[in-house]
């Protein structure tokens, strides 16, 4: 039986591997999205360091909710009542993240003043692990979605 701690395991394996913190999240939902390994790691590969390193929207977070678009996400703009539930339901995943976080701003979580950082990433050092706190932030987003993902299974 599948837990939130297999999906937050999968999500911090990813970004062991190098994974950007957007693509770990995406990727281990694969299963749940319909979307290949492959594409789930391209459609989210901009959203790495807060956008491309420009540190704005943590990127484990902007994950999660490419991940509710593609199993929650509406398509109709014109439906009002679905489109708001959508936008509840991201803020709810937003609160929760930021509760536990005090931020979803890639900058605010990592202790950074400038607001565009380098395009260079940062080499997966013994180092980077200990001074950043990414993948502890890739397995929180993956453990909040999971949960919510699951409670909505076993609700139905």
């Amino acid at each position: 039986m599948e837990s939130s701690i297999d999906y937050k395991e999968k999500a911090m394996d990813y970004f062991k591997q190098g994974y950007n913190c957007a693509q770990s999240v995406v990727a281990a939902f694969s299963d749940k999205t319909g979307l290949d390994f492959t594409t789930s790691l391209k459609i989210s590969s901009s959203f790495g360091g807060g956008m491309g390193r420009l540190r704005e929207a943590c990127g484990a977070v902007t994950g999660m909710f490419m991940v509710v678009g593609l199993i929650y996400g509406y398509d109709n703009p014109t439906d009002k009542i679905t489109k708001t539930e959508h936008y509840r339901l991201i803020q709810y995943l937003a609160a929760r993240f930021r509760e536990e976080t005090g931020s979803i701003v890639c900058r605010d979580l990592l202790g950074l003043t400038n607001k565009i950082d380098s395009p260079v990433p940062d080499d997966r050092t013994e180092a980077y692990y200990k001074k950043r706190p990414c993948l502890e932030l890739v397995g929180l987003a993956a453990e909040i979605l999971a949960t919510k993902i699951l409670e909505d299974k076993r609700n139905k």
